[in-house]
């Protein structure tokens, strides 16, 4: 049963957290283990690719970190630790709660973290597909479940696929529970929401809550049968109980409905281009794991960039991070414009699965490579995985 909050835990919930203009404080949980504190972890503020300040988290997840640069949109938040996902996040950030996802095992696993701020209170993770909805009335869903609900502001709010099912459209999407009776609320896009998403040890993508907009549901992506994930990133209204929610969106669960492409505005077009410039430098310096980070906002700022998608995987392939390779390629796939981008990827993606032993996927990728590009070398690893 839903949990409601009592005013005396809820006056203790909402104190804020103070802080000087040149200071960021910020909460560290765990995604997995409600209200556990995550210790010693590193937190990194970064403006224009370089390093300002850092501290360290107390045994409180506590960190406040000192800097002579505003908190702003032009500033990065960075938090690492061994055995976790290293996170990295927009600012502003004073004030604000997030949670470190442990690091995934399985290939084909992801996992879906929201936070937000003081209000409201309650925001609800929904994942639906082939059936089944995972939310706080019903945790345990087929290969996938949510880790931790939480009513009473910040998050984390924490779903996990354990592995993803063949042929399957998941939909993930985030009700307000707090304003559930006001569609044209505006609270839920004025909550500072984030939703991070995970494969392998890294963060793959974010999402911000869009602002200025009327509706107590967003509806936020959906993961295609192939592994790509499709940005919807929709604000809506609804009246429906909690139950409904995944009804509601069900439609996207269908192949017929399309989901466009976002457009990005020109700013963030050139935000991404020099990001992507400086990943192509750091890339060509071995700085992998830079590169790749770099990249990886790329990304946050222009998300329809097949390129770009197509450079990362390469770079977490030389970092041997296959999950997070495969998500990288499907994506390039998907916006790729010729069929040479086409063939690398199948390629690259059959390599992957043949080192993880799992030919049958192996053989439907250089197979796919083959049709987009015939290669004797794809005829070769074709003949190599039907052995």
């Amino acid at each position: 049963m839903k949990k409601y909050i009592l005013y005396s835990s809820l006056f203790a919930s909402i104190i804020p957290i103070l802080s000087h203009a040149d200071t960021v404080n910020v909460h560290v949980l765990s995604a997995t283990v409600k209200d556990q504190n995550i210790a010693n972890a590193e937190v990194i503020l970064q403006k224009n690719g370089e390093r300002s300040a850092s501290s360290s988290t107390n045994t409180s997840g506590r960190a406040s970190v000192n800097s002579n640069t505003t908190d702003n949109s032009d500033n990065l938040l960075i938090i690492k630790k061994s055995g976790y996902s290293t996170l990295v996040a927009k600012c502003p950030c004073d004030g604000m709660t997030y949670a470190l996802s442990p690091v995934l095992k399985d290939l084909n696993s992801m996992r879906i973290v929201l936070n937000w701020g003081q209000n409201p209170l309650d925001l609800d993770s929904h994942l639906s597909y082939k059936n089944q909805h995972v939310y706080w009335d019903s945790k345990q869903g087929l290969a996938a479940n949510l880790d931790v609900d939480d009513t009473d502001s910040y998050g984390p709010e924490t779903v996990t696929i354990d592995k993803r099912l063949e042929g399957q459209y998941y939909v993930y999407s985030v009700h307000d529970f707090s304003d559930r009776t006001q569609p044209t609320t505006t609270n839920l896009s004025n909550s500072q929401a984030k939703v991070m998403v995970y494969a392998g040890e890294s963060l793959i993508r974010s999402y911000y809550i869009p602002t200025g907009q009327a509706g107590n549901l967003w509806t936020v992506f959906r993961i295609s049968p192939e592994g790509e994930i499709q940005d919807i990133n929709r604000i809506s209204g609804t009246t429906v109980n909690a139950s409904q929610v995944g009804s509601t969106v069900s439609n996207y669960q269908n192949q017929t409905t399309r989901v466009n492409i976002i457009p990005v505005s020109a700013d963030a077009q050139k935000r991404a281009k020099a990001l992507n410039l400086s990943a192509d430098k750091a890339y060509q310096n071995n700085q992998i794991e830079q590169a790749a980070m770099l990249y990886q906002q790329s990304i946050d700022y222009n998300p329809n960039v097949g390129q770009t998608y197509s450079n990362l995987a390469v770079a977490y392939q030389k970092l041997n991070r296959s999950s997070e390779a495969l998500w990288a390629n499907q994506k390039a796939i998907a916006l790729a414009t010729n069929n040479n981008t086409k063939a690398y990827s199948h390629y690259n993606m059959g390599k992957i699965y043949e080192n993880n032993q799992d030919y049958a996927q192996a053989k439907q990728h250089y197979q796919l490579a083959n049709q987009y590009k015939p290669s004797a070398t794809y005829n070769e690893a074709i003949q190599r995985v039907s052995q």
